[in-house]
This record gives C-alpha cells, structure tokens and sequence, in this order.
C-alpha cells in the first residue's frame, strides 16, 4: 500500500496564538512539509487545488514544481485539480512539465469539485457541473495518449491536428479521478480505467463499500485493472490525548467554517471523538492507533493508497512537522510490514544517460 498526505494549503487562524499566518508562511511551511514527508520515506504529497482565502493552494502544480526541487523520491499529486473548470491542454502541460522537474514522479487527481468558487471564477455555468468535467476528462486522456489531437466538444473551441508538449517522463501520466460519494463517478473511473480516490471524511467506512465495489464491477466489465485509495482527515502524534487536544480546536475552526456554508451543525468534542474512534472516519491518535486504523480500513476495502490530511486547518507547524515523522517513521513501517510492502512504493525513474 502506498502513504500519503494531502492538503489544501490551510492558512487559518492559529488555535495556539489566536493569528492567522501569512500566505507566504504557509507556503513555506508546506514546502518544509513535502521535504519531509519525503526524507521519512512516505509514498505521495497531495496539494488540492481551492479557490478561497483560507486556502493557499490555487496552483497545486506550481506548488508541486518548487517542491520537486527540494525532493528526490516522493511522488506529487494534486489532491484535485479541478478539471471542470480548466483547460485540459494547460492541465496536461502543467503536469507534464512537473513530471520532467520530479525525473517521472508527477500524477493528476482529479475532480468536480467540492467547492465551487472555480465556475464563476472562470466563467463556468454551475448547471454544467458534471458534463464539463466528463469531457474535459475524455479530453485529457486523449492528450496523454497522442502527441497530436484533434477534438471538438461543446465547452471548448476544437482542436485540429494540433501537437501539444512538452511530453511527460512517464508514458502515460498517471491520471486519479477523485469522488466524494456519487454513485455514477465511481462508475466512470472504473469504465475508464482509471484509478479511484474515495474521499471518506464523516460517516462509518461501512456505507462506502457499495461505491467500491461498483467500481471494481466497472472496470472488471471494460476488462480495466482496478486501483483504489482512501483519503481522510487525520493527525497523529506521541500520545492519543495530545493528538485529539492538537487537532480537535483547528478541526473545529474548519469545519465550523464550511458547516456555516452547508448546513452542518457545528463540531462538539463528542461527535470528534466519536469519529476518531474505531469506527469513524477520522484517523486522529498515536501512531498504534493510526496503523491498527489503516489495516482494519484495508481488511474492508483491500485500497492500495491511502491519503491522509494532516492540517484541517491551522495546527502549529512544529506539532505538523512531528506527525509527519510518526506517520513515515512509525506507521507507515508498520503497516508495509503487516501487508508484506517494500519500505516505499514509489520512486523517480532512473536518471537518463549523459547521450539522451
């Protein structure tokens, strides 16, 4: 199974200091982050792309860029780029521009969108959300899979006979559809033949085995190889008291934030404690617990990558910076050793010949 950690780039009031911090420190916290999760052997750093002012992370590939510099072997993703309202050309070069910095380690997630500031942004109608995005994904892998295209669609001028580069490393890119819980986008993935990411953030594990299996059952009629993973809200750290004291008051900010926009009621200590419990969707507890957790996840589900979000919200960075060394020095071992993995899934390419 593959590690992981994904973020949004939050950069939200400090619980600790009562301050938000300045998008510049944010970045250069996050950057400090993927340098890390790299050095502690985890598997792949995702930035998700948001267009809001608690978010940094509206270039996830530009993020992505400064970070496969200061990297050697951790593959970076984004943790969606939201397709639905790009251009898929601009999308496929972005990546594969990244994939030729990171030496083959670079990968798209993408998605609708979970938030929909995008859509007007860039001129986008909301009641087009889901055929925007199914053909600018048929778009996209028409382009990773010819040098040169022609198309035509309804949302975007055609495109005749036009070459588009410059070409990834990695033939193909590695494209990840990313679903929040409906049934016919997991079904796409798998027609496709693409991997899935399920986000499962609120709820028992239970209520998603249907979208899975749904999807393996797509990809097994269009005769396609079915890959899985799981991203969710988690933090860890020595103790299980110190991890919930940590995370719950910036989980809460977050999440208060968002269920003033939805309709949510607002997070009590309970319903957080409730859900990094056995059962619940949040992996919040000491590394023991988060191992134990992400098995008995893989006994349901069988995933082969799992994502977990360290920073919903604002937490301090020293407190970031020491999940990350539990989670690859101590969960991940743990769990690679009981599902019989190697210490790291996933490296760059060889390095090409001085002649090439």
């Amino acid at each position: 199974m593959e590690l992981g950690i994904y973020t949004f780039g939050d950069c939200t009031v400090d619980p600790e200091t009562g301050s938000r911090i300045s998008p510049r420190e944010r970045m250069a916290r996050l950057l400090e982050e993927i340098e890390l999760a790299d050095q502690v052997g985890l598997d792949v750093f995702g930035v998700g792309e948001h267009h809001r002012p608690e978010y940094v992370a509206s270039a996830p590939s530009v993020i992505l860029a400064a970070a496969a510099a200061r990297t050697s072997r951790i593959r970076l993703t984004s943790a969606v780029t939201v397709l639905s309202s790009d251009d898929p050309v601009r999308v496929f070069q972005q990546f594969a521009t990244l994939d030729l910095l990171s030496n083959g380690r670079a990968e798209i997630m993408v998605g609708r969108g979970s938030f929909l500031e995008s859509f007007p942004l860039f001129g986008y109608d909301l009641s087009d959300y889901d055929e925007l995005f199914e053909e600018k994904l048929l778009l996209l892998l028409e382009l990773r899979e010819r040098e040169r295209v022609t198309w035509r669609g309804k949302h975007r001028p055609p495109i005749e006979d036009r070459g588009v580069y410059p070409r990834p490393v990695q033939q193909p890119l590695p494209v990840w559809v990313a679903v929040g819980g409906a049934p016919h986008s997991c079904v796409r993935a798998g027609v496709l033949g693409l991997p899935l990411v399920l986000a499962i953030i609120g709820g028992r594990w239970a209520r998603f085995s249907p979208l899975i299996e749904l999807y393996r059952a797509a990809a097994a009629e269009s005769n396609q190889p079915p890959k899985v993973g799981i991203a969710s809200h988690g933090f860890i750290a020595d103790t299980s008291r110190m991890a919930a004291d940590i995370a719950f008051p910036a989980f809460k900010l977050q999440m208060d934030r968002i269920g003033a926009e939805r309709g949510w009621p607002p997070l009590t200590r309970e319903a957080f404690e409730a859900g990094r419990g056995p059962n619940g969707a949040d992996f919040v507890g000491t590394p023991d617990e988060v191992a134990e957790k992400i098995l008995r996840q893989h006994e349901l589900f069988g995933h082969e990558r799992f994502l977990l979000q360290l920073t919903v919200g604002t937490i301090p960075h020293r407190h970031v910076l020491r999940a990350i060394e539990l989670y690859g020095g101590e969960v991940a071992p743990r769990v690679r050793k009981a599902l019989g993995t190697g210490s790291r899934s996933a490296g760059p390419l060889p390095a090409p010949s001085p002649a090439s």
